[in-house]
């Protein structure tokens, strides 16, 4: 088996048998997930699929964080 790179994203069965998936970093922490499991594996596949066209995405930052 190969030796996993991080950062990465893993899809993995939960313990309902759904697919889920999470993103890990470098440190192998994890900094996103997909937060519902999913019955099909190309659904679970999508959502990352949504995350990473985001990478470009605005990044707001309410009055009180300024």
């Amino acid at each position: 088996m190969a030796t996993r790179p991080y950062p990465s994203f893993l899809i993995y069965k939960d313990a309902v048998g759904e697919f889920r998936w999470r993103y890990q970093a470098s440190n192998t922490k994890i900094i996103a997930d997909s937060g519902e499991g999913y019955v099909n594996k190309a659904d679970c596949q999508h959502g990352i699929d949504l995350v990473k066209a985001s990478a470009n995405s605005e990044v707001w930052v309410t009055q009180d964080a300024k």
